[in-house]
């Protein structure tokens, strides 16, 4: 009986292995970059410069601020990053063995990514609700804060106050911009592995710090636009009225474009590769370190 229990352990743990690693990956990375992401949100929702906005949420809220949303932004990573990494590696795997063990095209990887990105952001959208409202919560007049005192109680007060459907709110745009996102993150990594490992011959270090830069850019190339509409969404309050701004995600993309121009959005692009970048490259990096640890004891 033991033997069995031990063999059925056996065969679970590689099915589980990439959401595990993925997961962990992602919430080491997030405790990191937590502040940085705290000050793009704030330069998206208009309040400033990242150099007014560090300095004025300084002064006014303390060095705390920095890490409102942290319980959000990690149960986001376990929920999100979980899902897309480890529905990668699984989709990746399918894709190899369908083409007798061959390494994939870039189109293969691309497509593998769009639809991890698409599985991680349905999974991931009700954190990711709750931590751009924790985020934003400070920038609205004080008749209007939610002040969820962590995730979970976020979560619990959009669905007593809002209904279960609202946790999905804005998933349209956060489905969108995960596949974008992950397009170029995953594909791009993948694709400059091999790259600097085959054809140029880098070590594993030289690899993974390389591939990870690159990945990290095309993440936030591919992703901005649909980030910035993602998040106008996910803030808006209702006027007196109970009319919203936006009636979704097209229609904010139309009056951003008209009042704004293409590069609207972009706004706060260099904070917010700044954000993105070392999240991805971390990401991997972490992800590269825990199968190494795993891999010396046996697992």
């Amino acid at each position: 009986m033991a033997e069995e229990k031990k063999a059925q352990a056996a065969g679970v743990w590689p099915k589980v292995k990439p959401f595990v690693n993925g997961g962990a990956s992602g919430m080491l990375a997030t405790c990191v970059i937590q502040p940085i992401d705290m000050i793009k949100v704030r330069i998206q929702l208009g309040q400033g410069s990242a150099a007014t906005v560090t300095k004025n949420m300084l002064r006014e809220e303390g060095v705390g601020a920095f890490y409102k949303g942290l319980s959000a932004g990690l149960l986001r990573q376990a929920t999100y990053t979980t899902a897309r990494l480890g529905s990668f590696k699984m989709l990746t795997n399918k894709a190899i063995e369908a083409n007798d063990g061959k390494p994939l095209p870039l189109y293969q990887k691309a497509l593998c990514g769009l639809t991890a990105g698409a599985i991680g952001a349905c999974v991931g959208s009700p954190a990711d609700l709750a931590l751009i409202r924790m985020q934003a919560d400070a920038t609205l007049p004080a008749a209007q804060r939610r002040n969820y005192s962590n995730a979970f109680h976020a979560l619990y007060r959009i669905v007593a106050d809002e209904g279960v459907l609202a946790l999905w709110k804005g998933a349209g745009p956060t489905v969108v911009r995960a596949m974008a996102l992950n397009m170029g993150m995953l594909a791009s990594y993948d694709q400059s592995v091999e790259f600097f490992k085959d054809s140029l011959g880098l070590g594993e270090a030289a690899t993974v710090l390389g591939a990870s830069t690159v990945s990290g850019f095309f993440a936030s190339a591919c992703s901005l636009p649909f980030d910035y509409v993602k998040t106008q969404i996910q803030k808006m309050q209702p006027d007196a009225e109970g009319k919203y701004p936006y009636s979704g995600s097209l229609d904010c993309t139309m009056k951003t474009f008209k009042s704004g121009g293409p590069f609207k959005f972009y706004t706060g692009f260099p904070v917010y590769c700044v954000r993105i970048a070392p999240h991805v490259m971390m990401t991997w990096i972490f992800l590269n370190q825990i199968q190494k640890a795993q891999k010396s004891i046996g697992l």
